[in-house]
């Protein structure tokens, strides 16, 4: 390839396709959005936001999250990869794994969970069902891009600690674990650092994790091409001519060397060709494959639904029994079933819970009344209120259908409020107060408040439900499919009890993440907060009990890891799954740690009597944190806790494990600031430190008698470089120097440092 051929073809031709070089017959390939269903236009040139070939509309990754059924997430994103191929599509844009640090964000709905363990878990799954297919996933929007406020310009101001153990490792795991074609480079900037010229995050990303993909812009995001392509990103997309000269110009100059071009340009061909190796001409968008994908995207909806709550046993509703049901609120007919924005499908067809009611229960059983205009702006809310209380009076069971409107959740714009519109909130009050039984059933991408809790008797997340949403609430309404959703993300009472309320967004150019690693029930549980739901709450129809929790060892290496094993029963009278949930506590740490943290979670299907025995097996990342003094993950010696449940909030089971980590991470890395209590609680430190400071107790007069205080307490909280001063000449600095050089010297010997933790 000609220097300016190589400088073409690391931006794409057009919008959607990538650079051709058809004197050497090499193809253009196509990328078009995901995640959660695709967006191919009709053309490559232009964003096409007006309209997309038909395509399934499965649930947002907000609901997909909430199964907690990787193997689930996994068929889905399958489907996605068949879809591709039958339209030509070499590589799919998703799935998103960025942390949902505020309810607030706009696109949360494209987004899997709060917690980094469960993100990337989720994104591993989907990334291995669309590369099962021959096509490429592209994991995004890496990293730290985390609102829609200004994302094409703020800084993420997070420290390294943070940074690691919850922004990249909801990267790190779908990373290492299914090894992404491409990784999606964010618009924001991190620290300072637009993320596309961040060499740091792209040298993690390719040398630390492994990445054997390619590395690619998110659309515009690439502010200068030089930079950038010196940093780590191998395409920038959509192509830009004058980026192009840039390259080839900086070529010229020695500003970037050509064998960095040429590292950038043949990842580049290599996953091309591999693309392009792998395209299946002959796979069709039949209608028998749109038939069954949209039977999954059925299936995944009702998996994914939570059951916040169930008074009387309210739900499900017996379709046999003689009863009118009152179906109230315009969601019922008119479904929000998506986001706004680049994921916007145009979908095979859609379904609506009311025509799948009225089938079952047929149309003399169900009355209806919207409720609520389904634009603010638009119709009379407090009439239609008033109708439907009429309807839901004259009725035996009512079910409010209510949420989010489509303009609160969207690319580009971020909510200002956890509250439901006005005329929902009060639809679901005056319903539940002029009929008993009534039930709420909420569509919405993300956490909302609910000063109405108390007033309905059952309330049901749906999340964004997709195209086949409809007839998902409608089996598990009338209890065709159990309930077995868990949430994915808190739930809070109210807005200022979030991690993040005093820091977003932040302004035009800056926002600090200074909730640090306390993102979601970390910060609640740390803060001791009640929750409106907690992380991880899911009600069923039946009933399960966990019990008897073991562990194979009470103690052993981090390189050896621990299994623990717990029994889970259904005590129930119904088929049904349960999410056990494992969680690790450290109750003695020099270094900060949220109250406790998932570790690992299985989901299991059981008949009524049924129990089966979990396994879980925590190993040395699962011990770990990453220390910012010595610049890796580090496993603490000690005794932890492990605690199993279904909930963050409901772990009834303990046991204790201790573990031995490498001694080299042990304790603080001491230096010359080091305090004197830290120098004698280290064992190498005491060794080095008590005997000067007995020589300088004998010099101040003698021991500690009469009750008066010794030197550890005296001068305990002083850093060691103040004895320079305090000694009266008998420690200098040289020799802190040399005792500070002794410790370390000691600390790295005779084992080694270990070997960074693998998401295995």
């Amino acid at each position: 390839m000609t220097l300016e051929e190589k400088a073409a073809y690391a931006s794409g031709q057009a919008f959607w396709t990538t650079e051709p070089v058809e004197r050497l017959d090499i193809p253009s390939i196509w990328l078009a959005d995901g995640p959660h269903g695709l967006r191919r236009t009709n053309s490559p040139e232009g964003m096409g936001m007006g309209g997309s070939r038909p395509a399934t509309c499965f649930p947002t990754a907000a609901g997909l999250a909430a199964s907690w059924n990787t193997d689930l997430v996994e068929r889905v994103g399958a489907a996605l990869g068949r879809e591709a191929q039958a339209q030509d599509v070499q590589v799919v844009l998703g799935p998103g794994a960025n942390i949902k640090r505020s309810p607030l964000g706009g696109r949360n709905f494209e987004y899997f969970s709060e917690d980094p363990l469960l993100s990337g878990r989720m994104a591993a799954a989907h990334i291995r069902g669309v590369q099962s297919e021959g096509v490429g996933a592209s994991l995004k929007h890496y990293v730290a891009n985390n609102q829609e406020y200004h994302r094409m310009s703020t800084s993420a101001e997070v420290d390294e600690r943070t940074l690691r153990e919850i922004y990249l490792r909801s990267f790190r795991i779908p990373v290492q674990r299914a090894d992404p074609w491409t990784v999606m480079v964010a618009y924001n900037r991190v620290n300072g650092t637009f993320a596309t010229e961040h060499d740091s995050l792209l040298h993690v990303l390719d040398e630390e994790w492994g990445h054997s993909g390619i590395a690619i812009s998110d659309w515009g995001a690439v502010q200068d091409r030089v930079a950038a392509t010196r940093a780590g990103l191998d395409l920038e997309m959509p192509g830009k001519d004058a980026h192009d000269q840039q390259l080839v110009e900086a070529v010229q100059s020695g500003a970037l060397s050509a064998s960095t071009l040429d590292r950038r340009v043949r990842e580049t061909l290599e996953m091309v060709l591999r693309a392009d190796r792998l395209h299946r001409p002959d796979v069709e968008f039949s209608d028998a494959m749109r038939e069954r994908h949209h039977d999954l995207a059925r299936e995944a909806a009702a998996e994914s639904f939570v059951l916040l709550k169930n008074e009387d046993d309210l739900l499900p509703l017996d379709a046999s029994a003689d009863r009118q049901v009152a179906i109230i609120g315009a969601f019922a007919k008119t479904p929000r079933y998506q986001g706004a924005g680049s994921s916007r499908v145009n979908p095979t067809q859609v379904s609506t819970v009311y025509d799948a009611l009225a089938e079952t229960l047929g149309s003399e059983q169900i009355t209806y009344a919207p409720g609520y205009p389904l634009n603010e702006e638009d119709g009379d809310a407090d009439s239609l209120r008033a109708d439907a209380v009429e309807t839901a009076r004259a009725a035996d069971v009512a079910l409010v259908f209510a949420g989010l409107p489509p303009a609160s959740e969207t690319e580009g714009s971020d909510r200002t409020t956890l509250q439901m519109p006005d005329s929902h909130t009060r639809l679901i009050e005056a319903v539940a107060e002029a009929q008993p039984s009534t039930g709420a059933v909420l569509s919405n991408g993300s956490a909302v408040a609910m000063p109405w809790r108390s007033a309905p008797k059952s309330i049901l997340e749906t999340w964004l439900a997709g195209q086949a949403g409809g007839r998902a609430k409608a089996d598990v309404l009338l209890g065709r499919t159990n309930p077995s959703g868990k949430l994915s993300s808190t739930f809070p009472k109210q807005l200022s009890d979030t991690p993040a309320y005093l820091n977003f967004p932040g302004g035009d150019r800056e926002v600090r993440y200074g909730e640090r690693f306390f993102v979601g029930y970390r910060y609640y549980d740390e803060k001791n907060i009640e929750p409106l739901y907690p992380f991880g709450h899911g009600l069923s129809y039946t009933t399960f009990e966990v019990s008897d929790l073991s562990l194979d060892a009470d103690s052993a290496h981090s390189s050896e890891g621990v299994t623990a094993r717990v029994q889970v029963t259904n005590t129930g009278d119904r088929r049904g799954q349960e999410v056990v949930q494992l969680y690790l506590h450290d109750p003695e740490s020099w270094l900060r740690r949220p109250p406790q943290a998932l570790r690992d979670f299985q989901k299991v299907a059981l008949a009524p009597g049924e129990a089966q025995t979990v396994q879980f097996a925590l190993q040395e990342m699962d011990f770990a944190a990453w220390d910012p003094r010595r610049d890796r993950w580090t496993v603490e010696s000690g005794a932890y806790e492990v605690r199993v449940g279904t909930s963050s909030r409901d772990l009834p089971l303990r046991e204790t494990v201790t573990i031995e980590g490498p001694s080299a991470d042990q304790g603080p890395v001491l230096d010359q600031h080091s305090t004197i209590s830290q120098w004698l609680q280290d064992p190498e430190g005491r060794q080095v430190i008590r005997p000067l400071l007995q020589k300088m107790q004998a010099a101040m007069g003698g021991g500690e008698e009469g009750g008066q205080p010794g030197m550890q307490e005296i001068f305990g909280t002083l850093p060691l470089s103040t004895l320079a001063s305090f000694s009266g000449g008998m420690i200098t600095e040289a020799m802190i120097e040399q005792m500070v050089q002794r410790v370390r010297s000691a600390h790295e010997a005779p084992e080694a440092t270990p070997e960074d933790p693998q998401e295995k």
